[in-house]
This record gives structure tokens, sequence and C-alpha cells, in this order.
């Protein structure tokens, strides 16, 4: 009932009375009363003046299913849409549904703090109630394992031109799964597959971007940043994801089929791990060279400092001058 109240004032163009509410829900104006009552304790503000009703003021910087859900109807993701106030990962949730066949493709799920959220290499993200923006998207594509090993590079891809598109700011792809501005470190998305030998389960691909965030842990205070922080003023967070989950739903749609070479090309003008002195951990040992271009299978070409090339799919590859 709360949300359908909510969802009443945001159409409002004016103040609507208690007694208009009670008549469209069904409910007592006591009942309305205290509905609106917790709306204020959760951060909207409600103008209420006698004889005329609520107005609703502005909303607090939270995720709103409702407008998220009525913005992306004609869109295959995002449907069903689950947003939580906390969680422990936003990865592991759409797990659990996904082990409880209660996760179709499309899900995803959204939460304002998560207490355990984790990045890759099982480090921890810093995911507290502060201005970002988690959230984890579950596929069911009919591939097998092969067939979806760069789809980590194919989310950054979309999430890149998503930021970029919609705060006009220079967002870049550190491969293979961080978004940066400048040399620090804006958003990171971590996949996760479940798979037999022949057919993929299902994949959860999670996303945290820095939104509204103002400072950071001392730890990495130096080497993260914000949308907020890079363009001085905050953003509708709501707007951003549907822009997000606008761009993944595009360019995910071709990445089952075949991201093209025009798409491949622009990967790598938004790759600034290109170009760049990079150094790469491998059995234990430490290979130098230039990244000189990311593969159409998402693979990065060095060309190593003995004049080898090398190709790397995967493990921890260090960038000169990027955090």
């Amino acid at each position: 009932m709360q949300t359908k109240i909510l969802a009443a004032l945001r159409e409002a163009n004016d103040y609507l009375s208690g007694e208009a509410l009670s008549e469209q829900f069904g409910i007592t104006r006591s009942a309305v009363w205290k509905h609106i009552t917790k709306l204020k304790s959760e951060g909207y503000v409600i103008d209420s003046i006698r004889n005329r009703g609520y107005k609703l003021l502005s909303a607090p910087d939270i995720l709103d299913a409702d407008t998220i859900s009525k913005a992306l109807a004609d869109n295959a993701i995002a449907h069903p849409l689950i947003t939580l106030k906390i969680t422990d990962s936003t990865n592991e949730e759409a797990k659990r549904l996904a082990r409880q066949n209660a996760a179709p493709h499309g899900l995803v799920v959204t939460a304002e703090e998560q207490t355990a959220g984790k990045g890759r290499l099982g480090r921890q993200w810093c995911a507290g109630h502060d201005g970002g923006m988690y959230f984890s998207l579950l596929l069911r594509p009919d591939l097998p394992p092969s067939d979806i090993a760069s789809i980590t590079l194919a989310a950054g891809y979309a999430v890149c031109l998503a930021i970029r598109q919609f705060t006009d700011l220079p967002a870049k792809i550190k491969w293979p799964n961080d978004i940066i501005i400048g040399n620090k470190k804006l958003c990171g998305i971590l996949t996760e597959m479940a798979a037999q030998s022949d057919k993929v389960d299902y994949v959860i691909i999670g996303i945290g971007i820095n939104v509204n965030n103002t400072s950071f842990p001392e730890a990495i205070a130096s080497k993260a940043t914000s949308l907020a922080l890079e363009a001085g003023h905050t953003w509708n967070k709501n707007d951003l994801l549907i822009c997000v989950l606008r761009f993944l739903e595009q360019v995910l749609s071709r990445f089952f089929v075949s991201l093209s070479i025009e798409d491949v090309a622009h990967f790598n003008r938004l790759c600034a791990t290109i170009g760049r002195k990079v150094t790469v951990e491998r059995g234990g040992q430490q290979i130098t060279g230039v990244a000189r271009t990311v593969s159409a299978s998402g693979e990065l070409i060095i060309r190593t400092d003995e004049g080898r090339e090398l190709t790397v799919s995967s493990g921890e590859v260090t960038v000169q001058g990027i955090y």
C-alpha cells in the first residue's frame, strides 16, 4: 500500500487529499496518514496542508522499483526487479533465487547496502549506504560455457557507454572488469556462472557504481572516485540505472550473437589499458610488456619486453598509472 500511495503522489501535479487517497485505495484516512508518516521516516519530503492534502516534494537517494519498472516496460531485462534495503550481496541473493528456480532470465536484484559485497579474486567491495548503486543481473543464455567467456567485457562496455551518455564524463574501461575516470576506479563488475559441461545454467553479472559517494575509506580514497565527485553534483540513481540496463540489454543481445567489428574497435578505443605498460602475474612469475589490443573474444594481447606476443584471458594485470 505504501508503494501505491507513493506512486500516486509521484503522478500528481498538485496536492492529493487524504480523502481522495483513502477512496482510491479503500483504506481509512488514518491509514493513509500512517503510510505518509512512514514514507517521511524513510527520507521522502512530503508537504502536508490542512484541507489540501499531501504533495511529494523530493525523494531520498534510493532506487524505486515502480519508477524503474515503468521506464523499462519494453525491456527484456529487469523483469522482475527486486529492490532491497540491505543484503549480504546482490550476487548471492540472485544465486539463492536461481537455486530455488525463482529467478527467470532478466531478473535484476538491487540493494542500497551490501554487508558482504565482493569483487574479483574474492576482494571485499566497500558497499555501505553511501551513495553507491549495487545490482546484479541474472541471465539464462542457451549457450555452452565457452561461448560466454568474455561476457564481463561486454557488460563493462555497456556500462561504460551508459555512463558516458548519461553524464558526459570521460569514463573508460580498465581491462577486464573496471570502469575508471582518470586513474581512479568508478565501477567494478563481477561475473559468476553456474554451468554443466555443455550448457550454462545461469550467469550473474554483479555491478557496483560509485554514484553519489562524497568520500571513501582511507585505504581506497586515493584510488576511487564517484560520478558526484567528478561532476560536482549528485545524480538521480533511478535514471542512471534505467540508462545502464537499457545499454546492457542492447549490448548483451548483440553479444549472444556476436559483437560486431565496430563494437570491438570501439571497445578498444574506450579501453584505458591499451598502449600502457602492464605487468601480468602468471605461474608465479611477473611478465611485463605493453598492452596492444583486446581481441574479439575478450583477450588482452600484450607485447612483452622480450618482444613476444602474449595472450591473456584471465589473471592479475597491473596497469601502470592506474591505481
